[in-house]
């Protein structure tokens, strides 16, 4: 499986940003994508999943209400709508592939894509 994402780029505090990332190969039973964060100096942190099959989304308390995962309707690709954006969401972010969105939740992934820059400016 690879993955590919991009998008990434810098924004004012309160502006909108949207990211990508394509998989290709084989994803037989890894059901669920999601995206992580590592911001400097930090340790990398879930941001947000999708299941597959179902289209259900998950997202961390610090993320909820802002942003908004999505994926396409061939289930290869998945977006990362990124509203209201703020300074310490300033990171490092990654795509991956995992077995469950349960799973990705707690960091049980199978597959990283390289990350994007998203910079935010105060």
């Amino acid at each position: 499986v690879q993955l590919q994402a991009s998008g990434g780029g810098l924004v004012q505090a309160g502006g909108s940003l949207s990211v990508s990332c394509a998989a290709s190969g084989r994803t037989t039973n890894r059901d669920a994508m999601g995206w992580f964060r590592q911001a400097p100096g930090k340790e990398r942190e879930f941001v947000a999943a999708i299941n597959w099959s179902t289209g259900s989304t998950y997202y961390s308390d610090s993320v909820k209400g802002r942003f908004i995962m999505s994926r396409d309707n061939a289930k290869t690709t998945v977006y990362l709508q990124m509203n209201n954006l703020k300074p310490e969401d300033t990171a490092v972010y990654y795509c991956a592939v995992g077995g469950s969105t349960s799973g990705l939740r707690v960091g049980r992934t199978d597959y990283w894509g390289q990350g994007t820059l998203v910079t935010v400016s105060s």
